[in-house]
């Protein structure tokens, strides 16, 4: 606290003033054109046009000439007399063109240098890397995010980030809040990865505009823009294990002002496949059809822009026994089995208003309503969730006497509806958990940025909920360059949330673990709260080495839990134990991380993370956090050939993690042909594909995952005697599967 308050001390000689000229950039139809060029004639002072084309960038007298350039687009040059506010239109560059060689392409993955947070932009060329189906399988080439299964049965991933697992971020479509509650744990799944157009990861806690629940970092996709999409775009993908997928999306501007997208999506999986003979299914058999639409509003001239997105969800799987057949065997002993059914509508709004001559302010509202409502069953254990939302957003952003002081304050309210049952083991009449979860909020964020070497974001929120009480959330964020190519990084926040423990460990209702809760007398299962600090530290400096572009990085955070829900799988192989946590827990996280472009279209990126995480379990004292490694590393290297006359380029890409070893949850009282031991051993994946577009509208990719085939043969504990005191199929730290090569092809009609 005592850094904190010396920074406001020392605030204002970090405040001069700065003459700036603003503006704003459109296409010929007056749209806004985010990511246009704006630099200073023979400098190295430039930005770039944000989502509603504006753009901010330093005055000087030194400065006359202004050069705003966009792909597609003549380049304009404006000759600028004084600090102004510019409303420029480019025209397009209609020249028939002949072959055309990029010297330089734009990272795929993108860190700002001069964002106060610590965040990472993948871009859709980052996407389709790995020709990721949905969201949760497109972090495989991302070094911030660990990607690992949940369990033996479905096939999730599940997502971590500084060691902690997805709860503890907070994960929103757009910036509304979309992942949480019932849909924790295949929520990632739900979203097709062609429907995104980036994802924002941010590490540490994040903004409070979203949100008080986010500890260990955020993570924001943007879905396309029916102002940006292609007319017509088809995705089609084959891969071993009998999975099939298509994806297809339909954009046509209605008026000058409306333009409307149909997405649709439909994946399925119908072989049966048992790669390491323990009797149960590898993947789960599944089907899903998500379809959506998607309406976009813009007025540019009055300043008003509007999304409304309708969806509508249903997926289906079947898991367990390769013989299990739900119509004979269901809730028998012939064969063990499992479904998991959901079904998902959800409706969403933003609405925005910036005001023409002031572009630095603008108004904002979101609104979300979904309805979840999964249906399942694992052998003899039931969960049924059904969860209503409602949610809304109110965002007003202005500044303070110039653009250098900007603020945002507002209020959002959330409302939760859960109707949840639990049934373990022959427990016909089960538990009923049904609550209702309300909450109320305002915040406040304050940013100085001086367009040069320094920002800070300093932000408040205070929030009345019936499960959590009446608590303040405050987060700071700083960044400073001591050099130009160097930006260091500091920040600090605190989160609280309700912990969801059956939604948010289903992969033990696979298990014949019995299910105990210790109550502390808290508001939500008996349990209080969770509250943690997250601290972090992070450092970039950008480097020549033999004339090409090098970036080193080292990142570290630190999470303190005040309080958490503690999921023991300690005591007992056969129980899973929640209590308030009474002692300590923390997550350190360390990851170096060197990217660097061997050769023109050809970079490496590598990084290193090292994690110290442990929690004091009741009687058991102070032990490290289960089916998490110490030690990873990671490596992708990337090439691209030159893009020829009419688009035909190939492209390249290899990515390879190890694991060290894992903790493994305690096994030690079964009999030995039971035990899995204390540590699982270290591994490595591989994963490549390769992309050969024919033109501009039309390519193929093939590839392939874990090509060294590793896999985790004991997979599933006690798989000989499902209905047994030992089965368990949670004990999961790598591939079961093994080798999978995958093909398809994209065309779209631009």
């Amino acid at each position: 606290m005592h850094k904190i308050i010396i920074i406001l001390l020392l605030l204002p000689v970090f405040m001069q003033a700065q003459e700036t000229v603003k503006g704003k950039v459109l296409d010929e139809n007056k749209q806004p054109l985010p990511g246009a060029g704006v630099v200073w004639e023979n400098t190295s002072i430039t930005t770039s046009t944000v989502e509603d084309g504006t753009f901010e960038i330093p005055y000087s007298t030194e400065n006359m000439m202004l050069i705003i350039s966009y792909v597609g687009y003549k380049t304009d040059t404006l000759h600028i007399m004084s600090p102004q506010y510019i409303n420029h239109q480019l025209v397009p560059d209609n020249r028939v063109l002949g072959e055309v060689i990029l010297d330089k392409t734009l990272a795929s993955t993108r860190r700002s240098m001069v964002s106060a947070t610590n965040t990472s932009t993948m871009g859709s060329r980052e996407l389709l890397k790995a020709a990721c189906c949905n969201v949760a399988e497109s972090f495989e080439t991302n070094p911030s995010i660990d990607v690992n299964f949940s369990d033996a049965l479905t096939g999730t991933r599940q997502i971590r980030m500084l060691g902690l697992t997805s709860p503890y971020l907070l994960i929103a479509e757009e910036n509304i809040p979309a992942v949480r509650g019932a849909s924790q744990a295949y929520g990632l799944t739900f979203v097709p990865g062609t429907w995104v157009e980036s994802i924002q990861v941010t590490k540490g806690a994040g903004p409070v505009i979203n949100g008080y629940e986010s500890i260990s970092g955020q993570i924001n996709y943007e879905l396309i823009k029916p102002v940006n999409g292609d007319p017509f775009f088809l995705n089609a993908y084959a891969g071993m294990g009998g999975r099939y997928e298509l994806n297809t999306h339909f954009t046509k501007k209605v008026s000058d002002k409306w333009s409307t997208s149909l997405f649709a999506h439909g994946n399925t999986r119908v072989g049966k496949y048992d790669m390491n003979n323990d009797g149960f299914l590898d993947n789960p058999l599944a089907k899903q059809i998500n379809v959506m639409n998607r309406w976009q509003y813009i007025d540019a001239e009055k300043g008003w822009v509007s999304f409304i997105n309708l969806r509508y969800m249903k997926d289906e799987k079947q898991a367990g026994q390769v013989d299990f057949d739900p119509d004979r065997d269901k809730f028998t002993t012939n064969h063990w089995g499992s479904e998991i059914n959901t079904d998902k509508v959800d409706v969403s709004t933003k609405l925005g208003y910036v005001w023409p001559d002031m572009p630095y302010q603008s108004i904002g509202l979101q609104t979300a309503f979904n309805y979840h409502n999964q249906e399942s069953y694992f052998g003899f254990n039931k969960y049924n969730i059904a969860q209503k939302s409602g949610y809304a957003n109110l965002i007003f952003n202005s500044i303070i006497d110039n653009t250098l002081n900007k603020f945002a304050i507002g209020a959002n309210a959330a409302y939760d509806n859960y109707d949840e049952r639990v049934f373990i083991r022959f427990n016909a009449n089960g538990s009923d958990y049904d609550r209702i979860d309300n909450s109320v909020g305002v915040f406040a964020e304050y940013t100085y940025d001086n367009a040069d070497n320094f920002s800070l974001v300093l932000g408040g929120r205070f929030d009345v909920s019936n499960r959590l009480g009446a608590f303040a959330t405050p987060r700071l964020h700083l960044r400073y360059n001591p050099w130009e190519s160097g930006t260091l990084r500091v920040s600090a926040g605190r989160g609280k949330r309700a912990a969801n423990i059956f939604a948010e460990n289903q992969q033990y209702f696979g298990s014949s673990r019995s299910f105990n809760i210790f109550s502390a007398g808290g508001k939500l299962y008996g349990l209080d709260p969770e509250i943690a600090w997250n601290y972090g530290l992070s450092f970039t400096q950008n480097f020549p080495v033999f004339n090409k572009n090098a970036e080193f990085t080292v990142d570290f955070y630190r999470t303190d839990f005040q309080n958490q829900v503690v999921v023991d799988v300690f005591n007992s192989p056969r129980a899973v134990s929640f209590y308030n946590l009474d002692g300590k827990s923390y997550a350190n996280s360390l990851q170096l991380e060197l990217n660097y472009e061997l050769t023109r279209h050809f970079n490496i990126r590598t990084a290193y993370k090292y994690y110290d995480i442990k929690t004091d379990y009741a009687s058991l004292g102070s032990i490290e956090k289960p089916l998490q490694a110490k030690h990873r590393f990671f490596a992708n290297a990337a090439y691209e050939t030159h893009v020829h006359e009419g688009g035909k380029q190939w492209k390249f890409d290899l990515t390879y993690n190890w694991l060290g070893k894992q903790k493994l949850p305690y096994t030690g009282s079964n009999p030995a042909g039971y035990q899995m031991g204390d540590y699982s051993p270290a591994f490595a994946t591989l994963n490549a594909q390769v992309t050969h577009s024919f033109s501009s509208v039309f390519e193929i990719y093939v590839g392939g995952e874990n090509i060294g085939n590793y896999r985790q043969t004991n997979a599933i504990l006690g798989a000989n005697e499902p209905f047994g005191s030992y089965f368990d199929t949670s004990l999961v730290y790598g591939p079961v599967f093994g080798q999978m090569y995958y093909a398809g092809l994209r065309f779209k009609v631009k």
